[in-house]
C-alpha cells in the first residue's frame, strides 16, 4: 500500500509562544508536517505562494495584516485550507463567512485540534476528488472534441465544486455557538432574525434568509416556504391538504408547513 503523504501545514501567528504551542501540539497528531512558520500576514502569502500547503493554521490579529487580509489577498487557484486560531471570539460569524474549515480559540486543545484537522482532510479529500473530475471532463472534451455542455451532462457541472462550512457561528451577546450544520432540522424566519432549530435546541441569530441560505448545501437544505427552510434528510412523511398545500413531518416529530408555491420541492422527497 503506498504510503499516504503527510498533511502540510503553515503556522501563522505573531506570537513566539503561541507558535510553540501548536507545534507541540500538532507533534501528538499523526500525518501532519510543519513545513514553515510566519510571523505576520505578508510571510504567510509568501510561504503559502512558495509551498502550497494543505492548511494554514490563521492568527487573525497580526499587525499591518489581519487574518482576513491575508485570504482577501490570496490568489484562488493557490487558496489552501483555513482554520482560524485566535484568542478572541468576536470574529467567529465573519470566520465563517470566508468558508474557514474552524474557528479555534486559544488555549488550543489538541483534542479540538485534532479534530479541527480531520475536518480540514476530509474537505480535502473533497476538493481533491472535484480538481479530478475537472481534469477528467477537460480530457474529455479533448478526446472527443464535443462540448463541454454535453460531457457535463454524463459527470454533472464543474458548479458543483462549491464548498459549504461544516459549522455555523452564532453570536449572543459575547458569546459564540458554533453549531454543526448536519444536526440542523429546520430554519424560520422571525422578523430580522433567523430561528434554527437543531438538537432540540432554538438558536437565534441575526442574517437574513437568503444570506443563510447561501451558507447551506441546496441539496441538503431546501426552501420550503418563503420563511422556512428544512433538512431534506430530516423529512420523513409528506401530508397532502386539499388547498393544494403540504406539510412536512419531519423525523423529530415537528410539522413544517410547505407553501403551494414550493410545491415543485416535494419531488425530492419520493
Amino acid at each position: 500500500m503506498p504510503k499516504v503523504p503527510p498533511f502540510r501545514i503553515i503556522i501563522a501567528d505573531d506570537e513566539a509562544l503561541a507558535r510553540r504551542g501548536l507545534q507541540l501540539r500538532l507533534q501528538e497528531i499523526e500525518g501532519v508536517e510543519v513545513i514553515a512558520e510566519c510571523v505576520n500576514g505578508r510571510e504567510t502569502l509568501a510561504a503559502i505562494a512558495e509551498h502550497s500547503p494543505d492548511l494554514v493554521l490563521l492568527d487573525i490579529q497580526m499587525p499591518g495584516m489581519s487574518g482576513f487580509d491575508v485570504i482577501e489577498n490570496l490568489q484562488q487557484d493557490n487558496m489552501p485550507l483555513i482554520i482560524f486560531v485566535t484568542a478572541f471570539d468576536e470574529y467567529a460569524i465573519e470566520a465563517f463567512k470566508v468558508h474557514a474549515v474552524d474557528y479555534l480559540l486559544k488555549p488550543i486543545d489538541t483534542d479540538q485540534l485534532r479534530a479541527a484537522i480531520q475536518r480540514a482532510r476530509g474537505r480535502a479529500t473533497q476538493k481533491d476528488a472535484v480538481t479530478d473530475k475537472e481534469r477528467l471532463l477537460d480530457l474529455i472534451i479533448g478526446i472527443t472534441g464535443k462540448s463541454e455542455t454535453s460531457v457535463a451532462q454524463l459527470m454533472k457541472d464543474r458548479t458543483g465544486a462549491r464548498s459549504y462550512p461544516d459549522r455555523i457561528a452564532i453570536k449572543d451577546g459575547g458569546e459564540t455557538t458554533l453549531v454543526e450544520v448536519k444536526d440542523i432540522d429546520w430554519v424560520d424566519a422571525a422578523g430580522d432574525y433567523m430561528c434554527i432549530h437543531a438538537n432540540e435546541q432554538t438558536h437565534i441569530m441575526r442574517v437574513t434568509m437568503k444570506e443563510l441560505e447561501n451558507q447551506l448545501d441546496p441539496s441538503i437544505f431546501q426552501r420550503v416556504h418563503r420563511s422556512t427552510i428544512v433538512n431534506l434528510d430530516r423529512v420523513e412523511k409528506v401530508c397532502s391538504h386539499m388547498n393544494g398545500e403540504f406539510h412536512l413531518i419531519l423525523s423529530n416529530g415537528a410539522t413544517i408547513k410547505m407553501s403551494r408555491s414550493y410545491k415543485a420541492k416535494v419531488k425530492h422527497f419520493f
